[in-house]
């Protein structure tokens, strides 16, 4: 399999030709361009949003022209599997630590105390007979909170590991996949609650280059909620909707109601911690969540294949505990495009025609000129930090501030609704006739909670 022809440096006249290998709000976004095209060739393409099956069996296959944008890193997977992830963010912190930066070293304590197991068993054991607690254990090569569950007790590792063909300190043999590997991570048990409902928050960056590093963050985003009351008696460790907050897992929960829905958009997380703890301790927080944002990526920026012809969209799942610190769940390389709901199509449509802006495939900006603010995306980092907004601002993150691009978005929906493209789609879209008012899902407020936003 081969690209475009080597020495090529400049795209033909003509429409830009598009693949992709996804059929929801990217597809939509894509097939409403102006003089963009979709093709279903392999090679003559300028832009393909892929699956990462595709990146990680095609793609050193070919030989990419200048022009042509993809949205993956190839080994995008030191930060997006959950053991790597881990395994970075200690190496840069100890790096840190050798080098006396301490201060430095300091912010990177945003992750939970982790254990790859099986590989890492006994020193776990060690750390619980130590500490007890509630721990959490999760497998890294799953999603949408399967295979996940809670414990207590060193017994109830023993029954899960009557299932699995794995010894401690085991690891994967030349030639041999092994053993599953799992996570054990201590569980936050005091996490941030509203109406007494845990949520975590799912948070959106765009990482452009890594040499040099340039993030864009989403100012929008969303928190899920569990279905139920959080709770740590014993009877509830394993029910996994007052723990998980999955949307593909609670979407099952017996009263689940899904005109309600459990989202939040961040815009209104923001104002309801605003209102409830001050200005001030809402700005340190979402400057916190930005700080973790910068910090995972500059943990994994050695490791990384830089490539010009490569973009990448990642989500952050974060969770708050009840001091409003923040803490990195693990990052997602092909965050969910699909639209659950109005709201919903309203963000992802709106972030992934700023996306499209940013990539910039058409030659619209001057080469080399980065804008601050594009859209819905601030830039965070470039080489470093960046120190100014398009505005004089005291916020130290834009996260969760307002977002012209959904008022303009929302327009768009009421007068046309989404595009009907593919069965998986089609199903999850909502009807144009009935649609649900942003302000609405804002106000929206688990049982409990008050009016405070």
């Amino acid at each position: 399999m081969s690209g475009a022809p080597r020495g090529n440096t400049a795209r033909a006249p003509g429409p830009i030709k598009w693949r992709s290998s996804l059929k929801n709000t990217i597809y939509d976004v894509l097939q409403s361009k102006a003089d963009w095209v979709e093709t279903e060739s392999e090679t003559d393409w300028d832009f393909f949003w892929a699956d990462k099956g595709w990146i990680h069996h095609e793609l050193d296959k070919l030989h990419l022209a200048d022009w042509q944008r993809i949205n993956h890193f190839p080994n995008h997977y030191e930060l997006t599997r959950k053991d790597l992830l881990v395994k970075n963010l200690k190496r840069a912190k100890k790096q840190l630590e050798r080098e006396e930066r301490l201060a430095e070293a300091a912010q990177y304590n945003f992750f939970p105390l982790t254990f790859v197991v099986p590989s890492e068993y006994r020193m776990f054991v060690e750390e619980f007979k130590r500490s007890g607690g509630v721990w959490i254990m999760k497998p890294i090569g799953k999603a949408q909170g399967q295979g996940i569950f809670l414990f207590n007790k060193l017994s109830q590792i023993s029954d899960w590991r009557r299932d699995h063909t794995w010894k401690p300190g085991q690891e994967p043999q030349e030639g041999d996949e092994g053993p599953e590997t799992y996570l054990a991570q201590r569980y936050l048990e005091s996490p941030y609650l509203v109406g007494g409902k845990k949520f975590d928050l799912r948070i959106y960056a765009l990482v452009t280059s890594y040499s040099p590093l340039r993030i864009f963050l989403h100012r929008s985003g969303f928190a899920r909620f569990t279905n139920m009351r959080y709770s740590t008696r014993k009877e509830d460790i394993t029910n996994t909707y007052v723990h998980l907050t999955n949307v593909a897992i609670q979407k099952h929960a017996p009263n689940f109601d899904a005109q309600k829905g459990l989202k939040w958009s961040i815009r209104s997380l923001r104002t309801y911690i605003t209102t409830k703890h001050g200005a001030e301790a809402a700005a340190e927080l979402f400057h916190a969540i930005q700080n973790i944002i910068i910090r995972a990526l500059l943990a994994v920026q050695p490791a990384m294949i830089n490539d010009k012809h490569c973009f990448e969209l990642y989500g952050y799942d974060v969770m708050i505990d009840s001091n409003l610190k923040p803490w990195l769940i693990e990052v997602n390389a092909s965050p969910s495009l699909t639209a659950s709901d109005k709201a919903d199509w309203v963000l992802k449509t709106a972030m992934l025609e700023d996306l499209l802006d940013i990539v910039d495939l058409e030659g619209k900006r001057e080469p080399g000129k980065v804008d601050l603010r594009m859209g819905g995306f601030d830039l965070i980092w470039d080489g470093g930090p960046v120190m100014r907004f398009d505005r004089p601002t005291s916020l130290p993150s834009m996260l969760g501030c307002y977002n012209e691009r959904d008022k303009n978005q929302l327009r768009v929906f009421k007068k046309t609704g989404p595009v009907d493209n593919g069965k998986e789609y089609r199903s999850a879209r909502p009807k144009p006739a009935q649609p649900q008012a942003p302000q609405q899902e804002a106000s929206w407020m688990p049982q409990s909670a008050g009016s405070a936003v």
